[in-house]
């Protein structure tokens, strides 16, 4: 990696990590759907506009039904999700339980692609994870909300869904165009529905600071810094960040808001990220056999 590839997959670990406190602190006083709609709006004014001087939204109209599928499962659901559990239960612990992500993804490769297979690897990975996530769940929390848990569960799989549509059905597509479409989608959605929620208390000055940085810094701005990373490292380097930004946002949690760190979810932390290790790595030639192996159609993750 050259020192420009280094830099912006520093900056990505750090960009990525902080949401999780700014949406802690955001939702003390506004509801989720607001701070979605917030976000969603003020990202989606800032790249729309760069997308259409690129020409990267005409593109998009005879896709129209996977980008909105890509909006609700990448961005409309999940962060309005994010929100709501963070009423409930730590900056820290919900990025901690985020860090499953990769070990979701791997699950639904095995179950919807016919040629995946359950190597001794990603077998020991998966069951890696599952003890991790047990350990963070279990050891690391007393008494959290256990809507809190399911809501942050459902984000983990939005996000492993998320990539399969973009690589599936969006892959041909400019990256900046899907995105910025995705955005304003999602912004137009949850106009209605902040309007019925409401909007929640008036913000304070931490929440509005907050706010701002997570749709210009870790939303507009960060999806820039993506693309570039990408361009500069390769996809796969790129994904990395993913084992980093739980840890850059626990220890944030920590420093900032004071949330408890306990020994059970430092464990299980390491043991998910070893599992999802070991569960993402390529098939070796050793496989476990699979019992009536599911036919649908085949996607990536």
């Amino acid at each position: 990696m050259t020192a420009r590839g280094w830099i912006l997959f520093a900056a990505m670990c750090v960009i990525w990590g902080v949401p999780y406190l700014l949406i802690k602190v955001a939702v003390e006083d506004v509801s989720p759907s607001m701070l979605v709609l917030a976000r969603t709006g003020i990202a989606a004014l800032l790249l729309l506009p760069i997308a259409a001087a690129r020409k990267e939204l005409r593109v998009l109209l005879p896709h129209w039904r996977p980008v909105l599928a890509f909006a609700a499962i990448e961005i409309s659901l999940p962060w309005v999700l994010l929100g709501s559990a963070e009423t409930r239960i730590s900056s820290s612990l919900t990025a901690l339980l985020i860090a499953a992500v990769p070990l979701v993804g791997t699950g639904i490769a095995l179950v919807t692609v016919p040629r995946d297979r359950l190597t001794l690897d990603r077998a020991l990975g998966l069951a890696l994870g599952l003890v991790g996530v047990a350990s963070i769940v279990g050891l690391g929390i007393e008494g959290a909300s256990v809507v809190a848990l399911v809501q942050v569960l459902l984000v983990a799989v939005c996000y492993a869904v998320g990539p399969v549509i973009l690589q599936r059905w969006l892959s041909d597509l400019p990256p900046l165009g899907v995105i910025a479409a995705s955005l304003g989608v999602s912004a137009l959605v949850y106009v209605p529905i902040t309007a019925v929620a409401g909007a929640g208390n008036a913000p304070s000055a931490d929440a509005l600071a907050s706010i701002l940085v997570l749709a210009v810094v870790c939303t507009a701005i960060a999806f820039l810094v993506f693309f570039a990373l990408i361009a500069e490292i390769g996809p796969v380097r790129a994904t990395v960040i993913t084992y980093v930004n739980p840890a850059v946002a626990a220890v944030l949690g920590v420093l900032v808001l004071g949330e408890d760190f306990t020994v059970g979810m430092g464990v299980g932390f390491v043991l998910v990220l070893a599992g999802s290790v070991l569960a993402t790595r390529p098939g070796r030639v050793r496989e476990i056999p699979r019992r009536s192996p599911l036919e649908p159609a085949p996607t990536d993750t």
